[in-house]
């Protein structure tokens, strides 16, 4: 019998308990964002636009590194997911022992490249002179929590794969209110500046590792975690790289094309990238809110297709296309007619929210699209396809982004023409993703072998 705060995903009303799964993987990527917003938000009213600058525009150089090794987290993901749908415990089991191990590895060895080589890597995104070494400190110290922000989303991939969406937000909630605190503390209190709100942001990532860890620790059944197992058993991992590569391969180039586009963005002078940064704070909300949908698209659809329910997991997309659409244009449309408000609450300057505004309506309107896009990239992989996506977001997203930076960016050098990449990027991939649906899951959206409740 299903735990109480699992969710049994292979029987009964489809609908009700998407919308139950991704309540709280929603609240629990607004939580992670609210670790950069609350260092960002405290160091620009309390460190200046320079500091601002300092935190909002390391994002992408920080995902480049650590996206490969969360995307194999969704290795974790569709494997744990499938083998509770299939009933196959000892898999299970060993899934999370070898996932477990090839995190900790995995978060030391970043926390080593992220310290010796954040100044280099920050030279080469342009980074300018009044900025770069506030940058260089910020990540240093970031990248310390790495080994826990690893633990964290490995544990949690576990977890949602059985059916419970709710324990990480609980933990997440814990550090969150934690990062906080510290961060009014070192930085209001003590001065600390950008290292103030880089060491509040290790220190919450630790005690999420934790609770997360020490749940594991406690669970009953095949997702139990003894730590007298732990180990890396080459098969299980083979299958965990081999689904969670392709992901964090795409997070690696996303964060690769976004690194040309805050290059391009510095050479705009340090109000353009506070303002880029705060709009981007701003709009990762929305992203979390949409993005949260690409879980149960995940694993939804992996669990049945383990129990075969093929035509159950063709409504799974159904739904979760339709939520993404409804809540982007909803939470798209208040935050524009909000933005000068929200882009407030960063910043005093009128330039930088003015740069803001700019990125909101380039941007911000079309959301929506990325949301429709990042579920039917979820979907495939829960299908058992994790090559294929991959292969056509990075054509249709960042090679597509490359492209234009060298060409239309290069022709009308303004703000605006190079935040329209986004969209239409999308929007170019969105349709390419539907052609390889249509190719190769139609014969399971009318598959005739299904045994829905």
């Amino acid at each position: 019998m299903a735990r109480r705060t699992e969710i049994d995903m292979c029987s009964g009303p489809l609908f009700s308990k998407i919308i139950r799964f991704t309540l709280p993987v929603m609240l629990s990527g607004i939580l992670q964002l609210l670790f950069n917003a609350a260092d960002t938000i405290v160091v620009g009213k309390y460190a200046g636009s320079e500091a601002l600058a300092a935190v909002g525009s390391n994002g992408a150089l920080i995902n480049i590194l650590v996206n490969l090794f969360i995307g194999l987290s969704v290795g974790v993901n569709v494997m744990v997911a499938r083998s509770f749908g299939a009933a196959d415990h000892e898999t299970i089991r060993r899934t999370v022992h070898t996932s477990v191990t090839t995190s900790v590895i995995c978060g030391i060895f970043l926390a080593v490249i992220g310290v010796v080589f954040a100044r280099p890597l920050l030279k080469l995104m342009s980074t300018p002179d009044n900025v770069i070494n506030l940058s260089a400190i910020y990540v240093q110290i970031y990248f310390l929590g790495t080994p826990a922000t690893l633990l964290y989303n490995f544990g949690a991939a576990v977890l949602k794969a059985a059916g419970d969406s709710d324990h990480p937000l609980y933990y997440l909630t814990a550090s969150g209110v934690l990062n906080v605190i510290l961060n009014l503390i070192l930085v209001i209190r003590f001065h600390m500046s950008v290292s103030g709100v880089a060491i509040a942001t290790v220190v919450s990532q630790y005690l999420s590792a934790a609770l997360t860890i020490r749940h594991l620790m406690r669970m009953d059944g095949p997702a139990h975690l003894d730590l007298r197992r732990l180990r890396l058993e080459t098969d299980i991992l083979r299958q965990i790289v081999r689904i969670g590569l392709p992901a964090g391969l795409q997070g690696c180039c996303f964060s690769l094309s976004n690194i040309l586009i805050q290059s391009s963005v510095n050479s705009f002078g340090s109000y353009a990238m506070a303002g880029n940064s705060a709009s981007a704070n701003i709009g990762g909300f929305i992203h979390a809110a949409l993005v949260s949908y690409d879980q149960p698209a995940i694993n939804f659809t992996s669990q049945n297709r383990g129990a075969r329910q093929y035509r159950r997991t063709t409504r799974v997309l159904v739904y979760c296309v339709l939520l993404t659409l409804v809540t982007g244009l909803l939470l798209d449309g208040i935050v524009l007619r909000f933005g000068s408000f929200f882009l407030g609450i960063y910043s005093n300057d009128a330039i930088v929210i003015e740069y803001g505004l700019l990125r909101m309506r380039c941007v911000l309107t079309f959301y929506f699209l990325y949301g429709i896009m990042d579920v039917m990239v979820g979907y495939l992989r829960g299908m058992g396809y994790s090559v294929m996506p991959t292969v056509v977001t990075l054509l249709g997203v960042c090679v597509f982004r490359i492209i234009w930076i060298y060409t239309a960016f290069a022709a009308d050098r303004s703000l605006s023409t190079l935040y329209l990449s986004y969209p239409i990027s999308w929007a170019v991939t969105i349709v390419a993703h539907l052609i390889c649906m249509w190719i190769t899951c139609r014969k399971y959206w009318f598959h005739p072998n299904t045994a829905e409740s």
